[in-house]
């Protein structure tokens, strides 16, 4: 269920990311402003994370379709070890499986200069620039993340908030690192397109930042404030968490 979760966000970024981005596409010719077609695609990807938090199979995974979720999750005391290192797995297996299934779709558009397989690449700030801003995107989703999904009024609200947090973080921060936060999906797209420009920002940055917001819930919160693993417990899915519902 992670893999899929992961694989269809994957398929969604490169097709929206063909769809707006290629010279071809009568969408891209219909509009002419970049930061609009950016506008869209956030859009675009933000429903898409909501669909799949709260998909029936999201429900049940919990949709973490993150590396760095997981781990943040696994920090906290809320999954076994043998769960979290399976999920990590299925992350990374979903990100590739899910571009290659895109690349099959579009065929050479994908690999066009201006979709590149939707790879994640530091803007004109550097690598610098781009390791903070994704550290500090990282660590603000995984905030919200958790502020909400402890809070039984609120916790249903956590699908919403996550999704529209990446639409606003693909318009306002993809020109400075491309915005992943997701060591998976940066790789998903790195592999079939053989670029590996600043990978390790991708792969540090988006962990540390959500292992930073996992520790300063602790500190304030305590472990015993932390309920579940899952984005959305209000259903009657299986949990396979420590869970505390």
């Amino acid at each position: 269920m992670e893999a899929a979760g992961l694989g269809v966000f994957m398929i969604s970024a490169c097709l929206f990311t063909v769809l707006l981005e290629h010279p071809a596409s009568p969408v891209r010719q219909a509009i002419v402003n970049p930061l609009l077609r950016l506008l869209l695609i956030g859009i675009a990807m933000g429903l898409t994370a909501i669909g799949i938090i709260y998909s029936p199979w999201g429900k049940q995974s919990g949709a973490h379709i993150n590396p760095s979720v997981t781990l943040a999750f696994f920090r906290l005391g809320k999954i076994e070890p043998w769960d979290a290192f399976f999920y990590v797995c299925a992350q990374f297996a979903g990100a590739l499986a899910g571009v290659l299934v895109s690349a099959a779709a579009v065929g050479n558009s994908i690999a066009d200069p201006s979709v590149n397989y939707a790879v994640t690449v530091p803007g004109r700030g550097g690598p610098g620039v781009a390791f903070l801003a994704e550290l500090l995107i990282s660590f603000g989703l995984m905030s919200a993340v958790l502020m909400l999904s402890n809070i039984h009024r609120l916790a249903r609200f956590t699908g919403l908030v996550a999704g529209v947090l990446v639409a606003t973080y693909i318009s306002l921060e993809a020109p400075l690192s491309g915005m992943s936060m997701n060591p998976a999906r940066t790789f998903g797209s790195a592999l079939p397109a053989q670029f590996w420009t600043a990978l390790w920002i991708y792969f540090t940055a988006p962990p540390l930042g959500m292992l930073l917001a996992a520790e300063a819930y602790l500190r304030v919160r305590g472990a015993h404030q932390v309920l579940c693993a899952k984005l959305d417990h209000d259903n009657d899915k299986r949990c396979i968490f420590r869970c505390n519902f």
